[in-house]
């Protein structure tokens, strides 16, 4: 499901599960591979990359609709993910290779910067189209980390944002072709690696208090 190795100093997670959705076993892998992440020596930054077509299309929902029983638990798994990788004791970056919607969305924006593939993928939010709406811990790092407006248009249009479109509003921090969205954001992560990691993290559980408490709260509120 998943493969992690290590350039240098940037350690790069790469999700490889079809559409990269989060059963309950992609979510036991990730948290893994984030502990052995976690425990490495020396300086670090973390890259995420899926493959082929997709980032991440966010929860799975056929799980879901098999474990009925089990809603509040795995919301609760994936806001932890959320808020771990918002707390993450070194900088991160997200290599958006290709769709990243709902839920796949969310984690693209609990990373410290993105840059996202041309050509092809759409960052998007489409829960107002499914007859969804947002946890508050989803919607506590939506608000946190777009702008109000772009917060207000991908939430309740559930707009389709290519990359030059998500870079025009301010969702990611580049854009890339195909072959050079990993290395852009390995590139990235690499001037990043330096940083003191601890107080990275400190800086944004500060920065985004709100949605790590939201996300540590009840998942349906």
């Amino acid at each position: 499901m998943i493969d992690l190795r290590r350039e240098g100093a940037v350690f790069v997670l790469r999700y490889d599960e079809g559409e990269n959705r989060f059963s309950p076993g992609f979510l036991d892998e990730v948290g893994g591979a984030l502990d052995e992440v976690e425990k490495a020596d020396g300086p670090r930054a973390l890259v995420t990359v899926g493959t082929g077509r997709f980032y991440s299309n966010g929860l799975d929902l056929d799980w879901l609709g098999a474990n009925p029983g089990s809603l509040e638990e795995y919301l609760a798994r994936v806001h932890a993910l959320f808020a771990r990788l918002l707390t993450f004791p070194m900088p991160t970056v997200a290599a958006v290779n290709g769709h990243a919607f709902a839920g796949g969305a969310m984690l693209v924006l609990c990373h410290d910067f993105a840059v996202m593939r041309t050509g092809r993928g759409y960052f998007c939010l489409p829960e107002v189209d499914l007859g969804m709406s947002f946890t508050p811990g989803m919607n506590a790092v939506i608000s946190s980390r777009l702008p109000v407006a772009v917060a207000h248009e991908a939430m309740l249009t559930g707009r389709r944002y290519t990359a030059e479109e998500a870079l025009a509003a301010g969702i990611v921090a580049g854009t890339a072709d195909e072959a050079g969205v990993l290395p852009a954001a390995i590139e990235k992560a690499a001037a990043l690696a330096g940083k003191d990691g601890a107080v990275i993290g400190r800086i944004r559980a500060d920065l985004y208090g709100r949605a790590v408490e939201a996300l540590r709260g009840p998942a349906l509120g």
